[in-house]
């Protein structure tokens, strides 16, 4: 199966090679003879009911330095693709969930990895909350008393912004601590969202653990241990990669999860747990496929296009006339009446 796939990413001059799933996704598909393009998110169209993008020919290659080559830059019609890949990472913003509704505009044919309605529709720390026995004492807010009154009833608290990344603007909080005052008018000035506060877990210091879920079934995992005098274990804020195994807790929040992740067509997933408490839910682009691979896992970025070439393969043929093409179904859709929705499209 030679697949035509459109990978919507960010820049690819700015990526690390040496950690960036996506890269890995895009090696692995090379690697089995599908065809790429390349193009970021604001190059991303919608015209006449069709969805476009500028978008370049890519041949990758593990080089550092010198990890890619495009081809000319131009127009294409992404319904006439087999697969799109979602895969540039937050803020999950306006622009963001602006790119969902209209890659959720393109054929059912065409599989997109995450699907779009799914990934808008997931927040990755609310959609985690719909699974709180899973979970540290968690609460979401912008209200100084409800914080406060959380603080009074759990000690130490993490505090981070609902919609935030990378471990950035995560603070730990104690229970009588005189900065809090002043870290909330902060938070207050510089996030229009509701914000995370969640009981500190101390264990932290031993790792926060990163599993990648493929089409919902536990498929590896690495141990991500914070620096000397931080909390945040996120790889780019200085957090050591460290080969792991599965505990029977672990297992059990992912049998737990797995089965709506993959009624969602959320294909690839990474979530964070810490001494088996579910933290997060990553759908927008989670990392840690090469790390995993690096320190003598399974090579995820195969089991991934497993899983899509699978996907792809059940999709059903759309009804055309000869010659039609595929981007023609919006059109059509539109002219009947009907509106696509996320429950029409194939997971």
């Amino acid at each position: 199966m030679s697949l035509n796939v459109a990978v919507q990413m960010d820049p690819v001059e700015k990526i690390n090679v040496a950690g960036d799933s996506t890269f890995a996704l895009m090696l692995e598909a090379q690697a089995r003879g599908h065809r790429l393009i390349y193009y970021t998110p604001d190059k991303l169209s919608l015209v006449d009911g069709r969805v476009v993008a500028q978008a370049a020919p890519i041949e990758v290659r593990d080089v550092k330095g010198d990890h890619f080559t495009l081809g000319e830059r131009k127009r294409v019609d992404l319904g006439e693709f087999d697969v799109v890949l979602l895969r540039q990472d937050p803020p999950f913003d306006l622009a963001y969930i602006t790119s969902t509704h209209l890659l959720e505009l393109l054929p059912p044919a065409v599989l997109v990895v995450n699907d779009p309605a799914s990934v808008r529709n997931a927040p990755e720390k609310l959609f985690v909350m719909n699974y709180p026995q899973l979970m540290p004492p968690t609460l979401i807010t912008r209200d100084k008393e409800a914080i406060e009154s959380f603080r009074e009833e759990h000690g130490e608290v993490v505090m981070k912004p609902l919609h935030g990344h990378g471990g950035a603007a995560v603070f730990k909080i104690s229970r009588k601590d005189p900065n809090f005052g002043s870290l909330y008018d902060l938070f207050a000035v510089t996030f229009r969202e509701p914000w995370v506060v969640q009981r500190f877990l101390p264990q932290v210091s031993e790792g926060d653990k990163r599993i990648i879920l493929i089409d919902g079934v536990a498929a590896g995992a690495v141990n991500r241990v914070p620096a000397e005098n931080d909390i945040r274990s996120n790889m780019v804020r200085g957090g050591a990669a460290a080969a792991t195994e599965f505990t029977e807790r672990e297992k059990e929040i992912c049998a737990t999860i797995g089965p709506e992740l993959k009624r969602r067509g959320l294909v690839i997933v990474g979530i964070d747990v810490i001494d088996g408490n579910l933290t997060e839910i990553n759908v927008t682009s989670p990392t840690g496929i090469r790390a995993i691979k690096r320190l003598g896992g399974p090579d995820l970025a195969a089991a991934a296009w497993d899983a899509i070439e699978a996907k792809r393969k059940a999709r059903p043929a759309l009804p055309l006339a000869d010659g039609e093409p595929k981007s023609n179904w919006f059109l059509r859709r539109m002219r009947g009446g009907r509106r696509p929705s996320a429950n029409s499209r194939t997971r």
